[in-house]
């Protein structure tokens, strides 16, 4: 197969997860996960061997992608680890930071007087994946900030040991999530570059292309 990633295995993430509070009740985010599946597209069609890990979302499958579909953080580090090794690994979901700490069988009932949810934070799957025995040769994270977008990544990019970042601001109209456009900064360890605003699907091109050079 031809192409700037033929013959690498690239992993990625993408969308939200669900953590059930009860049988009807979640605490879940507003990503789209147009972003993620924009990447797992590109990444094909640059001759890479894909799995894509998805939050429930619903968009279609692409090309050439194989798809594994879970709804919890958990569910996400389970089948994140189950597939590695990979070379490229880029987290474009955005996944809880927090879970509930019960889950209950029943739907809990409405009461009079207020309800205290007690929340416990989730493993982070990123940082794990760069710290893990079988590190992928590029690790890519993405930063969903409503300010200090910069200053914001590139501590994630430090403490989390990434290889690549892309940051974006959240909370404005025509961007981020819920959104077909997007506009990203992407940092790495001596280096930076602005993509867009833009369509998702050419800025995943141009990320791609950046992911590429980076493996060279």
């Amino acid at each position: 197969m031809s192409g700037a990633l033929a013959n690498r295995r690239v992993l990625v993430t993408a969308g939200p997860t669900y953590e059930d509070i009860d049988p009807v009740r979640f605490i879940g985010n507003r990503s789209s996960g147009k972003m993620g599946f924009a990447i797992a597209e590109a990444a094909a069609a640059r001759g890479a061997s894909v799995v894509l890990v998805a939050g429930p979302v619903s968009l279609a499958t692409p090309a050439g992608v194989e798809r594994v579909d879970v709804r919890s953080a958990a569910q996400m580090r389970e089948a994140v680890l189950a597939r590695l090794p990979v070379d490229v690994y880029i987290s474009a979901a955005a996944v809880a930071d927090y879970t509930p700490a019960d889950t209950a069988e029943q739907k809990i009932k409405k009461g009079a007087g207020a309800m205290t949810l007690e929340l416990v934070p989730t493993v982070d799957i990123l940082a794990e994946v760069a710290a893990h025995g079988q590190r992928p040769r590029l690790v890519v994270g993405f930063a969903a900030e409503t300010s200090d977008v910069g200053r914001n990544a590139r501590g994630k990019l430090e403490a989390k040991g990434l290889d690549m970042i892309a940051a974006n601001r959240v909370g404005v109209a025509g961007s981020g999530f819920e959104s077909d456009d997007n506009a990203l900064s992407v940092y790495w360890p001596g280096g930076a570059r602005e993509l867009g605003p833009g369509p998702k699907t050419r800025l995943a091109g141009e990320l791609l292309d950046l992911v590429s050079l980076r493996l060279a």
